[in-house]
């Protein structure tokens, strides 16, 4: 039986997608560049979640991704629309993923109220962290 390489996820915008929540694209070359010879699978919690692109800029407020998971914190645009069902939903679609296809590591978007650990931690990150996946931000 042959062994099969590792599958990890990648942002779907660091991979050079334009999922961004402003359409555009900003791939990542240093995350691209460690995914090299690995098979990765782009995901965007925020359109998984059901959210368009373009879409509003949005942050949590009231917490980080884990207040948000608990039902502590939302996610809010800055015209004042509450996502925060449509990130719950995109999280736990990326987390179907990963735990569907045995994945264990992610790459994702730093500085997003998704993917993003500096500071305060995005909702799919707490999510994927919380379900002992490895999570490394870009």
């Amino acid at each position: 039986m042959e062994s099969k390489s590792p599958i990890c996820l990648v942002s779907s915008c660091l991979a050079g997608l334009c999922t961004r929540y402003d359409g555009q694209r900003q791939e990542s070359h240093t995350c691209m560049d460690q995914l090299k010879g690995v098979i990765w699978l782009p995901v965007c919690p925020e359109q998984l979640g059901g959210l368009p692109t373009p879409r509003e800029a949005a942050d949590i407020s009231g917490g980080d991704g884990y207040d948000v998971l608990a039902g502590k914190a939302r996610v809010m645009t800055k015209s004042g629309t509450d996502l925060t069902e449509a990130f719950i939903r995109g999280a736990q679609q990326v987390l179907f993923i990963a735990l569907s296809q045995n994945i264990d590591r992610a790459y994702l978007k730093a500085r997003s109220p998704s993917c993003g650990l500096s500071g305060s931690i995005g909702v799919t990150a707490a999510l994927l962290r919380l379900n002992q996946i490895n999570v490394t931000e870009f």
